[in-house]
């Protein structure tokens, strides 16, 4: 009688919306809910949420990423918003303030997988850092720019990769669980070496 699969690791996910106008009311925030809903199909793992909605200042932004990243003990955290170059747009100062190591290919990429939108993607400052065992990722602020940065562009020609291939072993390598991802809709790429048979 064969032993059955190990069961899928859960996982912990803060995702922050950065918004002066979101925050007190004044629309309804969208980040948030598209973030939920594409990782939510993404990943197969059993996913459990720290959400948080906050104004644009520098301080209350790094306040918030330390306590997920150290109170809740999330293993990955996304923010959306804030990463432009207005006055108001802090968001990649207040991530890299809080960071133990910075990791540039993810900002790099984002901008990459835009630029086949829209030229002026050149602006966004998206960063990508990490925190003790925390993958922390800047994200653009709206629902389908976040969708396309996650997943990428696979049916381009040469396809695009979206960031989030390179977020389950990145995680693996800081120490977190093993995420699995739903292929269909982003294939998570480790290589051979760091794979474990598949789970349920």
């Amino acid at each position: 009688m064969t032993e059955p699969a190990p069961a899928l690791d859960p996982v912990r996910i803060g995702v922050v919306s950065v918004s002066d106008r979101a925050s007190t009311g004044v629309y309804e925030d969208k980040g948030i809910p598209a973030l939920k809903d594409w990782l939510a199909r993404a990943v197969k793992n059993p996913l459990t949420w720290e959400a948080r909605l906050i104004p644009d200042e520098a301080e209350r932004i790094s306040a918030a990423l330390v306590e997920l990243c150290e109170g809740a003990r999330c293993d990955l955290v996304f923010t959306t918003g804030g990463t432009g170059p207005a006055p108001r747009d802090v968001t990649p100062e207040a991530t890299l303030a809080i960071a133990h190591k910075v990791m540039p290919g993810f900002g790099e990429q984002m901008r990459q997988i835009s630029l086949a939108f829209v030229p002026t993607a050149i602006l966004s400052r998206q960063v990508a850092v990490i925190r003790g065992k925390t993958l922390v990722i800047n994200l653009p602020g709206q629902p389908k720019s976040i969708a396309e940065t996650l997943e990428g562009l696979p049916k381009n020609t040469p396809p695009v990769h979206g960031i989030f291939a390179a977020v389950p072993y990145c995680i693996d390598l800081i120490g977190g669980p093993y995420l699995e991802t739903h292929d269909e809709v982003c294939k998570a790429f480790r290589p051979k070496s760091a794979q474990r048979p598949a789970r349920t």
